[in-house]
């Protein structure tokens, strides 16, 4: 999609740049932090890191957590007193993690001999805080949602734009799925709950009550059930919970999905061939077009035997050059502001897109265990009404009873 430059060059910068901060490891010898590296990223991620070993002769020992496993990996690492120099933390985990007490406070005077790690040098909603106040995290990578669109397919359907609203977006959904040959017209990951979510600020609301704890039980919500159930309904969405949305907008069987910005480089990656055939728009909207503002921050291990070699390491992670290096191999979008402003990033026609959610993106509500509890309770239901054909009504009440009164703030 665009003409990266060149790594060497990159490389050069990044080790001007640390150059400026580092510090000698304690002790004048080599030491080795581990990091936890959530999904897929662990080879990439020591690429990254390899100025900075070069630099200060700390090595680094990526170590990727399948993010399902994320959960299980932490909870034993705090029962044991075991655990990493540093860790990603997914932001809707953030406040179960720094509630376990695991995590290194990050406050004024552990963090005076960096200020490239102050929270104003980051983008505005990104939790950088957590339980009680106290600051253990710093932001790493940001994400939004937004629509993918297969743009040759739209118009041979003699559609000449992606929808701008989600009633449009069904529109078109059903007109695609109509053309026959076992496609679909929109993809619903039925693991993502925080599509629904989007739909209800889309119709205006929240699910978040004046009292600051969840309350699905609103009419904006309902709205945002009719949206969802009425793709399936019309036979617009694939059905099977294994779908593979990559390789279905790649065949154009779903020419149309909701997903992050780490997805066009998996588009690219598998099928070259589209360049030009497929785009990017902001959110569908209603009463708002808001999306979901998400990422990931990274924490230090509260026992670690090297706090310095920790913290240097998270300053070279949060300069500009480093995340706009970490851009260019893993296709995660900055945090820092000074990155995200930056014209070798804000040129390209994706991430254009991109930085224009952003500025209308918000975060799930800070609920403990969300993905575990609340989210999982929202698609329990919402799945169970379009998979199973269960009663809408009372797989709702169902919802409600399990989540109602959830602190979220």
């Amino acid at each position: 999609m665009r003409e990266k430059p060149r790594l060497a060059l990159v490389v050069a910068a990044a080790l001007l740049m640390l150059a400026a901060c580092a510090t000698a490891t304690p002790g004048g010898g080599a030491a080795e932090l581990t990091v936890w590296i959530m999904g897929d990223s662990s080879a990439r991620f020591e690429r990254l890191v390899e100025p900075f070993t070069d630099r200060t002769g700390i090595a680094v020992d990526a170590v990727a957590i399948p993010w399902d496993t994320v959960d299980q990996k932490f909870t034993t690492a705090v029962a044991s007193g075991q655990g990493p120099d540093l860790l990603q933390i997914g932001l809707s985990k953030l406040p179960a993690f720094a509630a376990s007490g695991a995590l290194l406070t990050l406050d004024e005077r552990t963090l005076k001999s960096h200020p490239g790690l102050a929270a104003a040098n980051f983008l505005d909603g990104i939790a950088t805080s957590a339980t009680g106040g106290a600051r253990v995290s710093v932001p790493w990578v940001s994400d939004t949602r937004v629509l993918f669109y297969r743009s040759d397919l739209l118009a041979a359907a003699g559609l000449t734009r992606p929808p701008a609203t989600w009633d449009e977006l069904r529109t078109h959904a059903r007109t695609l799925a109509g053309q026959g040959g076992g496609r679909y017209g929109f993809h619903v990951p039925q693991w993502d709950n925080t599509l629904p979510v989007i739909m209800t600020w889309a119709q205006g609301g929240t699910i978040v009550g004046a009292d600051g704890t969840i309350d699905f039980d609103t009419p904006a919500f309902q709205r945002a059930v009719d949206l969802y159930t009425g793709l399936y309904a019309d036979r617009s969405v694939p059905p099977d919970a294994d779908f593979d949305q990559v390789q279905g907008f790649v065949s154009g069987t779903s020419p149309m999905l909701v997903s992050g910005p780490y997805l066009a480089g998996a588009i690219s990656e598998a099928a070259p061939q589209l360049a030009g055939k497929w785009s990017v728009a902001p959110i569908p909207g209603g009463a708002a077009r808001t999306s979901l503002l998400a990422g990931s921050n990274l924490g230090i291990w509260g026992t670690t035997d090297n706090r310095d070699g920790a913290l240097q390491l998270l300053a070279y992670l949060a300069q500009p050059r480093t995340q706009l290096t970490w851009y260019e191999l893993d296709a995660q979008l900055p945090v820092s502001r000074a990155a995200l402003a930056d014209p070798e990033l804000t040129s390209e026609p994706l991430v254009s897109v991109y930085a224009e959610q952003l500025r209308d993106a918000e975060p799930l509500p800070p609920v403990p265990n969300w993905d575990g509890e609340t989210g999982k309770a929202l698609l329990d239901a919402l799945n169970s009404i379009v998979l199973t054909a269960a009663n809408r009504d009372t797989a709702l009440r169902g919802l409600y009873a399990a989540t109602t009164g959830t602190p979220a703030t």
